[in-house]
């Protein structure tokens, strides 16, 4: 288990972008309050999980997305049920716990699409594709 220390000890990334998109990025950062260190290293961490934090968790039933009693939709109730008063939660908390599951989601289905022959890993080429013949049908189209 990492010591206290090693699990706050940051580090410097450094990358290139266009003035454009740089920009971009400032601006979105500055709507939502956000430092541009703090914007970056959330979107990295989304998109790692998934580019669109599901509203439900897969045992949720599917409603019409509003939640009747206040007015607002589901995802904002499960951010409301992340947080409490008495503790504080950062960004990067939060993130973590509305997007638990994905990569377990992410893992389990990945290890299905192998096991039938839909999607192969290749350590070689560093990541997964689709395999070979995967969607033909019973012709070979």
């Amino acid at each position: 288990m990492a010591s206290d220390g090693a699990e706050t000890e940051r580090k410097t990334v450094m990358t290139y972008v266009p003035a454009y998109q740089k920009e971009r990025w400032k601006t979105h950062a500055e709507e939502l309050g956000m430092s541009q260190s703090e914007f970056v290293r959330t979107m990295v961490q989304a998109g790692r999980r998934d580019f669109e934090i599901p509203d439900r968790t897969p045992d949720e039933p599917e409603s019409d997305g509003a939640d009747e009693s206040s007015g607002g939709s589901e995802f904002e109730s499960r951010v409301l049920d992340a947080l409490s008063p008495a503790d504080h939660r950062s960004w990067d908390e939060l993130l973590d716990a509305l997007t638990d599951d994905i990569e377990d989601r992410l893992d389990e289905t990945l290890q299905d699409l192998q096991a039938s022959n839909r999607v192969q890993y290749s350590g070689r080429h560093g990541g997964y594709a689709l395999a070979p013949g995967a969607f033909e049908d019973d012709d070979g189209r």
